[in-house]
């Protein structure tokens, strides 16, 4: 027994060596296709080595993966997750968030399976403090959580042609928003956004050839371009900054199939149902964008004159750039501020103005 044991950790050890040495690959090859400027263009590419393909290519190893292993691994997510884990199976994955006592979140996670494995994603930084926290209450249940960020590879594709290169490779994307489809040792999540849009996972040596052979076809793109894609879809995410800041119908969990009233009980769910039964929702997320000198951050605060309490109006929860000091946020924001107007970043900062996300809000909201 103690010798398999050893020969399971030492099979670990090379393959997460092995995933970091190709992601170390993989991040190469993008510096050097970035590395090519053309004096009428910034793409990075010359004019003959500008792909015919709109698609944009990710490297998504900035998102962290927690592996949970084990006879009770669903059963003990079920008592941790907003969401129902009857609903992930082999072909579907979800949104769910993971709340303290209180129903703040601690993390907004893809929750995905693939094979007799389930994974967690959400960003990298959030990791350490989330395995802490999660294995705490395993106690007596048969159930292993390992950070699997170098295990299992992660890169995305988006734009029209998505669907058309990977059926080159041999892919199919699935026809539904994050449905997941197994080919081998590779699994393609279809994701929501304005633009066709897919995160590939699999192994280093399933993903590293695959990623050379769509990076001859596709743009080089940052965390910030796939960020971007989120934020406009109005898909929230968690950062160290903003946990324990929101409890998940602030962040529209319940518009985006990432809460389940109905699955039981879990860490925080008698905060989360008497808010929901209530109908005492007085904070959702915005869309909007702002000019400032001054990056805003996720966590900055927002003020407005009309606020009823003397606290602040709401949070910044993700934002990119978009280029001259103009930027697009995702904002908490109480709803009545914003029927007042005049919400501003800081006391003093630039004033917004906010739109729903895509997913809207219904008229009971």
């Amino acid at each position: 027994m103690q010798s398999s044991r050893m020969d399971a950790m030492h099979q670990n050890h090379i393959i997460g060596f092995e995933a970091i040495f190709m992601t170390e690959q993989w991040r190469d090859d993008l510096a050097t296709r970035q590395g090519q400027p053309d004096a009428d263009d910034d793409s990075g590419l010359t004019v003959s080595d500008r792909p015919a393909s709109d698609c944009q290519i990710f490297d998504l190893s900035w998102l962290g993966l927690i592996a949970v292993r084990g006879a009770d691994a669903a059963t003990f997510l079920q008592g941790q997750l907003t969401n129902d884990m009857a609903q992930v199976t082999a072909t579907r994955t979800q949104l769910s968030g993971y709340c303290n006592q209180k129903g703040r979140l601690l993390a907004s996670f893809r929750v995905m399976r693939i094979g007799e494995v389930i994974y967690l994603q959400t960003p990298a930084e959030r990791l350490p403090e989330l395995l802490q926290r999660l294995r705490i209450f395993i106690l007596r249940s048969k159930v292993t959580l390992e950070d699997a960020s170098h295990a299992l590879m992660r890169i995305g594709i988006a734009g029209d042609q998505t669907e058309s290169l990977l059926a080159e490779q041999g892919l199919s994307l699935p026809a539904q928003d994050y449905d997941l489809s197994r080919h081998g040792d590779l699994s393609v999540i279809r994701l929501a956004g304005a633009i066709p849009r897919a995160e590939i996972l699999g192994t280093g040596s399933a993903i590293h050839p695959l990623w050379g052979r769509l990076a001859s076809q596709t743009m080089p793109a940052s965390a910030d371009d796939w960020r971007r894609i989120d934020i406009q879809a109005g898909i929230p995410a968690i950062y160290n900054q903003t946990a324990d800041a929101f409890i998940p119908q602030m962040v529209n969990l319940q518009r985006l199939d990432g809460l389940s009233f109905s699955k039981g009980c879990y860490t925080g769910q008698e905060v989360i149902a008497r808010m929901q039964h209530l109908g005492t929702i007085k904070r959702r997320m915005y869309l909007t964008e702002l000019t400032s000198s001054s990056p805003p951050q996720p966590g900055d605060e927002l003020y407005a004159p009309s606020s009823v309490s003397q606290q602040p109006t709401g949070r910044v929860v993700d934002v990119v750039p978009l280029g001259n000091d103009r930027y697009l946020l995702l904002a908490v924001v109480e709803i009545s501020a914003v029927a007042g107007g005049a919400v501003r970043l800081g006391e003093q900062g630039p004033e917004l103005q906010f739109t729903e996300p895509p997913y809207g809000f219904p008229a009971d909201l």
